[in-house]
């Protein structure tokens, strides 16, 4: 029967630190941004020629946790000596535990939920060595501990690869909604139909870069700005709150109030609407409670179908530009006119190909998120003793305990007994002074 302990019975906290100088810039440097969430495996890394302050040190087998946000589930096992951030912990397995056993026990939902209710802090929460060192989990014997680590190897190995194929196929997708928005916008989505439509008189064409019967422009030809007007809204206004989606201009837009400056919009609909300070794109088909100066809001002249030309602007969308200096760059863009009733043709080809692509990656993401509850549940099993069979032979718990407390009883030194500070103080008469 395996033996209950306390994490700080078999893990050690390394405290050894440095100082940034010339000797320590060779040395690689981990930070939180390097470790990726719920893997076991560092993969990136970064130069302690970058370090300011002082660091943690690290050596090959120590296993670094990440203490802020321990929701984010960061722990690794070093392959390699270096310097860490002082937001890591740097963990040591005594003799009696696996370093790989120890970074899989830091990744299990029990421990995880243990170490977020024993943070502080609302923005940034923390946990701490003080705290996790109190975690008590069941500790199979060494030998069962090496074929739990050997099962969770094998079984992650098949797990990663099936969500490196399933990651693979996410960026595929994307770059399949780029390649049918650019086939849109030359001709490519709606040839079939105009070969159908062929015998239809076509217009002289401008252009030699789009079909025969399309025109070409600029944007700023077919783009109309609308000005954010309508009733201001107060926080406490509540009336609207919960009936109207607010559109700001956070990444998804759709949200609820964050300040106290709001309008319900007042303007002819639909529209597409940018976020000042962000990279979001939103087309908008029904009244909404905006940002006052958090959003601008465009539509299309009568000449463009208003979600075409929405379509158009994704299609050309740099994600390293914001609203104002991708605005200057939309402006002068190119954009090519089709026939209005190709338009209609046009947009419903995009959307029955992207009505595709989102069944897709609706299946993606939800894969995705079984492979986790995957992991979770291996590690469950892992840590409850079901995952590998049990072996009398092996060393009984209790004794690898009895180990563990006498290897601390030699680590730690004698103390010296120490007076308290009342008894330390003398009078005058008492202090001797030594004779000229």
């Amino acid at each position: 029967m395996n033996e209950v302990v306390q994490l700080k019975d078999i893990v050690n906290l390394r405290r050894e630190t440095v100082q940034p100088n010339d000797s320590n810039k060779k040395l690689n440097f981990v930070g939180l941004k390097h470790i990726d969430s719920g893997v076991s495996t560092l993969k990136h890394w970064g130069d302690a020629s970058e370090v300011k302050s002082v660091k943690s040190r690290f050596y090959p087998n120590d296993v670094l946790y990440g203490k802020l946000r321990p929701y984010l589930d960061k722990a690794i096992i070093a392959e390699f000596a270096g310097i860490c951030s002082s937001d890591l912990l740097v963990f040591t397995a005594n003799s009696r535990m696996i370093p790989r056993f120890l970074v899989y026990l830091l990744h299990s939902h029990t421990f995880r939920s243990y170490a977020v209710s024993t943070s502080s802090g609302i923005t940034l929460p923390r946990t701490s060595w003080n705290a996790l060192g109190e975690f008590t989990f069941a500790l199979p014997p060494l030998a069962e501990q090496h074929r739990i680590v050997a099962k969770l190897e094998t079984l992650f190995a098949q797990l990663d690869a099936a969500i490196d194929s399933l990651k693979k196929a996410h960026t595929q997708l994307q770059r399949y909604r780029r390649s049918i928005l650019k086939g849109a916008f030359e001709g490519e989505l709606t040839k079939k139909w105009r070969e159908r439509n062929s015998n239809k008189p076509r217009p002289t064409s401008n252009s030699t870069e789009f079909p025969e019967n399309w025109e070409e422009t600029t944007v700023r030809k077919t783009i109309k700005k609308v000005s954010l007007s309508g009733k201001k809204l107060k926080k406490g206004d509540y009336e609207l709150e919960g009936k109207l989606p607010v559109i700001d201009q956070g990444s998804s837009f759709i949200g609820g109030y964050t300040n106290d400056e709001k309008l319900k919009v007042e303007c002819e609909l639909p529209v597409i609407v940018f976020g000042d300070h962000t990279k979001a794109i939103k087309y908008v088909s029904f009244d909404f409670v905006g940002g006052a100066d958090g959003i601008k809001v465009i539509k299309s002249q009568e000449m463009y179908h208003p979600k075409l030309f929405y379509y158009f602007i994704r299609a050309i969308s740099l994600p390293d530009r914001g609203y104002s200096r991708h605005f200057q760059f939309l402006e002068k863009a190119k954009i090519p006119i089709p026939p209005f009733t190709e338009q209609v043709q046009i947009v419903s080809e995009i959307e029955r190909h992207l009505s595709v692509a989102d069944e897709i990656a609706i299946t993606i993401t939800a894969e995705l998120k079984r492979a986790e509850r995957l992991r979770q549940s291996i590690l469950k099993h892992a840590f409850s003793g079901k995952l590998v069979p049990q072996d009398l032979n092996d060393e009984p718990a209790n004794v690898l305990l009895e180990k563990i407390r006498d290897e601390k009883k030699h680590q730690q030194p004698k103390r010296k007994k120490t007076i308290s500070k009342s008894k330390t103080i003398l009078s005058a008469k008492q202090i001797l002074l030594p004779l000229d």
